[in-house]
């Protein structure tokens, strides 16, 4: 089989961080974290920005229709079911942008169609048309998916795809819903329905696939290898279960092996590095250490006969430059004696890009970090430019906190905290020192979460180590449950699971409330 493109095609990458990676457990951003990722994505090149899920609520709605006004470059996509009520919101929230996309979906799988949908193939078949008419009447670019198209019966889905052309969609995405496929099996999927689909040079093809298999880049590669131009991914790979394709693998996949894939994108590349710490940041998703291409560890060398030879030849280790990826080799030992230049170098090569503001304050309080250890990580500037964050948007602070460990019952804690400008002491006690710090923390900030997830790591090896503590908080609300993340970082590991518990706090409060108040 003769794989489609000889020369270097174009394929358009499709981001959708903003609305499939946000529906990742945990997830959830802030509508000024949005609009912060959407001007990113749109500088560095991204062809469609997937905005959100318009009909979801108003701040969903707002934070498509806010981007739509803004972006410059890209096309803004709304994401919608095929229903009345989704298909005219999307049509509202986009209508302001340069250019508009709504993107609408139904289940076209025996399982999705019999289970969840109770419709027989025929009602679908309707609906596609339908639901694909009534977008164009808002806007002449509608994307149409197939959900669970991967497990979708052939006959059908070429059907399907045949109904959704002739109604007007221009893009046929053809989703791997599950991450069940594999490449050769998805290549042959996408290479059938382009060969079978009588009208199929009328759309472009596009690919979503997710990563449950732990397949979805190879996957992708193979759909646009079968005749696909269009890749849908996720910065850091971060979506539903275990993600979805990551932008920044693909994009530098065809940069690096363009002998197998003879495909160009419009990424700026260099600035992949900095996208994947703005989304860990916002979201508080780590990203693992060994992760291609934006991982820590990506363009680490500890080894003695990997040192070797990258001092005698880079290109012996690496098949990619640091460069390439917006990333500069760290050569610079963060401590005590380090001065304001180095530090905002450090940060620039870490992804960060702060105001004059920010940078004295980020400094001042790298100057403290760096009083008590004799070296100061990447974590740790990390986690105090992430700290410093949540400052300037006027979020509670932790100032100091004192926890008891005791082998009697009682373990008392005092947490001084800075809500709305003013100093307010908060006391607790728990089942132990941790547990007492968060009591006293949600004496002033009650809310109805519950710890789902606590841990602490230590960050490097030396004596004078830092903890670095993740806390997870889930509650119900009135449209289900709501689950967040955060992180906190400090020598002491009761201040970094304070940081990291209130953190946590002030994203819930946020996601459910709109605002933070002391009690």
């Amino acid at each position: 089989m003769t794989d489609a493109g000889s020369k270097k095609d174009r394929v358009f990458i499709f981001d959708t961080t903003l609305r499939d990676g946000e529906q990742c457990p945990g997830a959830t951003m802030t509508h000024e974290q949005k609009i912060e990722v959407a001007e990113l994505l749109d500088t560095m090149g991204v062809d469609i920005i997937e905005a959100g899920f318009p009909v979801n609520g108003e701040g969903d709605f707002h934070a498509v229709h806010e981007i739509a006004q803004r972006t410059k470059n890209a096309v803004i996509c709304g994401l919608a079911r095929a229903k009345a009520e989704d298909i005219d919101a999307a049509g509202r929230a986009i209508k302001s942008a340069r250019q508009g996309r709504i993107h609408t979906f139904i289940a076209t799988s025996p399982l999705h169609m019999e289970r969840k949908l109770n419709k027989k193939p025929g009602e679908v078949l309707e609906l596609i048309t339908w639901s694909v008419t009534r977008a164009r009447g808002h806007t002449d670019d509608v994307e149409w998916s197939c959900e669970d198209g991967t497990q979708s019966e052939r006959s059908f889905l070429f059907r399907c795809i045949e109904a959704a052309i002739k109604a007007g969609a221009t893009t046929i995405n053809i989703p791997d819903t599950c991450g069940y496929s594999e490449p050769c099996e998805y290549h042959d999927l996408v290479w059938d329905i382009r060969q079978s689909v009588s009208n199929a040079d009328k759309a472009r093809f596009s690919v979503h696939c997710h990563n449950d298999l732990g397949m979805a880049v190879a996957n992708s590669h193979a759909g646009v290898r079968a005749g696909a131009r269009q890749i849908e991914c996720t910065i850091n790979g971060i979506g539903e279960r275990a993600g979805n394709t990551a932008l920044e693998e693909i994009v530098m996949g065809m940069r690096t092996r363009p002998d197998r894939f003879p495909f160009e994108t419009g990424i700026n590349t260099t600035m992949l590095t900095r996208a994947s710490k703005l989304v860990s940041a916002v979201t508080s998703f780590p990203v693992q250490y060994n992760k291609a291409i934006v991982g820590k560890n990506a363009f680490a060398h500890e080894s003695g006969i990997h040192q070797d030879g990258m001092l005698k030849d880079s290109r012996m280790y690496e098949i990619m430059t640091p460069e390439s990826v917006g990333l500069k080799q760290s050569t610079l030992v963060m401590g005590k004696h380090s001065g304001k230049h180095a530090f905002v170098h450090k940060l620039e090569e870490l992804g960060y890009r702060l105001s004059t503001n920010q940078i004295g304050d980020a400094f001042a309080r790298f100057k403290v970090i760096a009083d008590r250890k004799k070296t100061v990580t990447d974590e740790d500037i990390e986690a105090l430019v992430d700290e410093q964050m949540a400052t300037d948007e006027g979020q509670p602070t932790i100032v100091s906190a004192t926890a008891i460990a005791s082998t009697e019952a009682v373990h008392p804690a005092v947490v001084k905290m800075r809500i709305n400008g003013i100093e307010v002491l908060a006391a607790g006690e728990g089942n132990g020192p941790v547990d007492s710090i968060f009591n006293a923390i949600k004496s002033k900030l009650p809310h109805n979460g519950l710890v789902t997830l606590y841990n602490v790591v230590m960050i490097d090896k030396d004596s004078d180590a830092q903890a670095e503590a993740h806390v997870r908080l889930t509650a119900e609300c009135v449209h289900g449950p709501v689950s967040v993340g955060a992180k906190g970082v400090d020598p002491d590991t009761v201040i970094a699971s304070a940081k990291a518990y209130l953190l946590a706090v002030n994203k819930l409060q946020a996601k459910m409330h709109g605002n933070i108040s002391a009690a």
